[in-house]
């Protein structure tokens, strides 16, 4: 059996940097606020106009994977895009990444599960080529949340958080014996459907009747977030996630080179590493540059930690999500 490898990685980033202060003079809050409840202290969002959509965002990250990975657009056999933000309601974001890189014909597939979906998307890849179907995969996240949010103090417990952003990887078949991906986990626990999510449009109350009914009281079309129940839930299911992966692998938590969590909240990742009693140096945290950019996080951070020399090679690296749905999952890998 084959085994997967990450070969390339590439990240984008808007320009725009709106910092706290930025959000204070807009919304009630402060600086102090938003750094005590999520340690986010800025954030990147797009500017209308400036090119900058969810698919082209993550054409650029896919570009400078292709590159570091000394490869060209023509030996991608699978495109797979995580993603909650996609440029169109259809089709999905991964085939205009295949129109803007000039990818030959092959399959393009969205991955819709939020901020666990690029944790998804690499136990996607990593199937495709364990079963020798594919080769070469691009796994991308990457969003456009800034103008889905309610920018106003009714919006403030989500406005503050959410970001925009790209990363990428490359993944390949590799010899069986070695570095790659050794094995992914994934979940999902229906019940809490409905206390992170975004209600419309959908096709139960289309575009055409929330503008004809113009309710200023209606909030549907803007994401909803039970902090409380995501953040309780959250740092129980990472827990579970990180643990079963590294047993699966006969590994303990002292065997991590690196974990990159979901860049969700500080507060959360760092009650994760108290609850494995893992060191500064063990865990990577991006959020208060870029606050949480959903199925992007994972994909930016990686690329960051390896830019930064934090990647070595025979690492155990761990990549753990949770999100809306709920949704959670990981990747253990052998850099």
């Amino acid at each position: 059996m084959y085994k997967s490898k990450i070969v390339g990685l590439g990240k984008f980033l808007p320009e725009n940097i709106v910092t706290n202060k930025d959000l204070a003079k807009k919304i009630d809050t402060s600086n102090e606020w938003i750094v005590e409840r999520t340690g986010i202290e800025e954030r990147r969002h797009i500017i209308k106009g400036d090119g900058n959509t969810t698919a082209s965002m993550g054409a650029k990250a896919a570009k400078a994977a292709l590159k570091n990975a000394n490869m060209s657009a023509n030996e991608i056999d699978l495109i797979l895009f995580a993603t909650l933000s996609p440029d169109y309601y259809m089709p999905g974001s991964g085939v205009f990444v295949q129109k803007i890189l000039n990818i030959p014909t092959c399959p393009a597939m969205d991955i819709r599960n939020a901020c666990s979906g690029f944790v998804y998307g690499m136990a996607t890849a990593d199937q495709f080529i364990k079963t020798g179907m594919y080769k070469n995969i691009l796994v991308i996240g990457s969003e456009t949340q800034s103008g889905a949010i309610d920018m106003t103090t009714r919006g403030r417990d989500i406005a503050v958080i959410f970001g925009d952003g790209a990363g990428a990887a490359v993944v390949s078949r590799q010899d069986s014996k070695g570095s790659g991906i050794l094995s992914s986990h994934l979940h999902s626990e229906g019940e809490h459907v409905d206390e992170l999510v975004m209600i419309a449009p959908n096709t139960n109350k289309w575009v055409t009747e929330i503008v004809s009914e113009n309710d200023p009281n209606d909030s549907s079309y803007y994401p909803y977030m039970n902090g409380k129940a995501v953040f309780k839930n959250a740092i129980n299911r990472f827990e579970e996630v990180i643990n079963a992966g590294l047993s699966h692998n006969n590994l303990k938590t002292e065997d991590i080179g690196l974990l990159i969590p979901h860049q969700a909240n500080l507060r959360i990742s760092q009650f994760i590493q108290r609850k494995l009693k893992l060191r500064d140096d063990q865990v990577y945290n991006n959020i208060m540059r870029y606050g949480n950019t959903t199925a992007a996080s994972i994909p930016i951070a990686l690329t960051e930690a390896w830019e930064e020399g934090k990647l070595k090679e025979g690492d155990i690296v761990v990549l753990a999500a949770f999100g809306a749905g709920f949704s959670w999952g990981s990747n253990i890998i052998k850099w």
